[in-house]
């Protein structure tokens, strides 16, 4: 059977309930995060990236533009956004001063988002349906699915 095939078969074999709860869960992340980013004076992009520099730590524009997919040209008027917003600062590469990092001020952030709940008591009362090893098995499918959204992207790239 050719790879195409066996895709196709895996692919029947996706429970249609877990697809229509996939894209009703993309669509209801993407409506709250565009919200959330709108009430912030961000894009999704520049709002997202925020939430990069939280996970990865400070991050060099290159590094940026890898990780969201965008141009570089674009991550350059990226960081300035956000830099004006109060949002990140921009210091010398302490092992490169030919290059910047791009880093988080918390507090800003955590500031500006309140009025939507962070943290967020509504996820505290929908994890205690959950017991521990349930909360676990979800977490684990949600990574998952993160890298393989990432890797669909990086696929995509032209490079």
């Amino acid at each position: 059977m050719s790879k195409e095939g066996r895709t196709a078969t895996r692919l029947e074999e996706v429970p249609a309930n877990l697809v229509a709860a996939l894209n009703m869960h993309s669509e209801a992340t993407v409506l709250f995060h565009s919200s959330v980013a709108q009430s912030m004076g961000l894009d999704p992009s520049a709002y997202k990236t925020l939430f990069l520099l939280s996970r990865l730590g400070p991050l060099s524009a290159g590094e940026i533009a890898k990780e969201t997919g965008l141009a570089t040209a674009s991550v350059t008027d990226l960081i300035d956004r956000l830099v004006t917003k109060g949002y990140v600062d921009r210091a010398p590469h302490p092992g490169d001063r030919r290059r910047i990092v791009v880093t988080l001020i918390e507090s800003s952030v955590m500031g500006a988002r309140c009025s939507f709940g962070v943290p967020n008591p509504s996820l505290a009362e929908l994890c205690e349906h959950y017991d521990a090893q349930q909360l676990a098995l979800i977490a684990d499918f949600l990574k998952r699915n993160a890298q393989r959204l990432r890797d669909d992207l990086h696929r995509q790239d032209p490079e």
